[in-house]
C-alpha cells in the first residue's frame, strides 16, 4: 500500500483571514470534493475549509478493525497528512481550539484515531459512523486531554461496516480523555448521513 500525496481541496475563507478552520475527511471510495460539498448544509460561515484527498480514494486498504499492521504504511501516512494540515493551520494563526474535524465512515474512523492519539482542546470533532482503528484497541495509543472538546459520534444499528460495539468502546476511550461526547445510534439507518446528524453537527460548529 502507498503513501498519500498532499492533495487538498479548500473552500471558505482563506486561513490567514479565518477565525476557525475545519478538516473534513472523506470515506472509502469517495473524494475530497464530495465531503467538502457538505459545507452547503453546515454552519461554516467564517471557516477555512480543508479536505485532503486519499490516494485511490481510500485512506487505508482494509477494514478499520483489521490488524493495524495490515493497513500500513497507508494509515500512518494518512495520520501524517492530517498532522501536517493541523500544523499548517496553526502556523497561519488558527489556534488549536479553533480547529474542527469532521469525517464520514472511513474518514470518521481516521478523524477519531487522529484526535484520540493527539487529544487536546479542539473546536469540535464530528464522526459520522466511525470508531477507533485496530483489531483490538490499545489504550496506550490514545493520549492527552480533550478538555471538554465537544465530540459527536453517530452510527446506524446495524451498520454494515462499523459495529456498534466498537463505537461504544471508542466513546469510552474518548470520555476517559475528557471529551464531551454525544453518541447517537440510529436503529435501521442506512450507511449515510441523516438530516438529524447534520443538525447535531451544526450545534457544535456554530459555537
Amino acid at each position: 500500500m502507498y503513501r498519500h500525496t498532499k492533495q487538498v481541496v479548500s473552500a471558505g475563507v482563506p486561513a490567514e483571514q479565518a477565525k476557525k478552520a475545519i478538516i473534513m475527511l472523506h470515506g472509502r471510495g469517495a473524494s475530497a470534493s464530495s465531503i467538502i460539498s457538505l459545507k452547503d448544509h453546515l454552519e461554516l460561515d467564517g471557516y477555512a475549509i480543508y479536505a485532503p484527498q486519499a490516494n485511490q480514494h481510500s485512506w487505508y486498504p482494509y477494514s478499520f478493525m483489521a490488524p493495524v499492521q495490515n493497513n500500513q504504511p497507508a494509515l500512518d501516512s494518512a495520520l501524517e497528512v492530517i498532522d501536517e494540515l493541523v500544523e499548517d493551520l496553526r502556523q497561519k494563526g488558527i489556534a488549536k481550539e479553533n480547529i474542527y474535524f469532521l469525517g464520514f465512515s472511513q474518514g470518521a474512523c481516521l478523524t477519531l484515531e487522529y484526535t484520540g492519539r493527539n487529544a487536546g482542546r479542539y473546536g469540535g470533532i464530528i464522526a459520522f459512523t466511525g470508531g477507533l482503528i485496530g483489531e483490538e484497541l490499545v489504550k496506550g495509543n490514545y493520549k492527552g486531554d480533550f478538555n471538554n472538546t465537544p465530540v459527536l459520534v453517530t452510527t446506524g444499528d446495524p451498520d454494515p461496516h462499523v459495529p456498534v460495539s466498537r463505537v461504544n468502546d471508542s466513546v469510552e476511550i474518548l470520555k476517559e480523555l475528557n471529551a464531551d461526547v454525544t453518541l447517537k445510534i440510529y436503529k435501521g439507518r442506512q450507511h449515510t448521513i441523516s438530516h438529524e446528524e447534520i443538525v447535531l453537527a451544526n450545534e457544535i460548529l456554530k459555537n
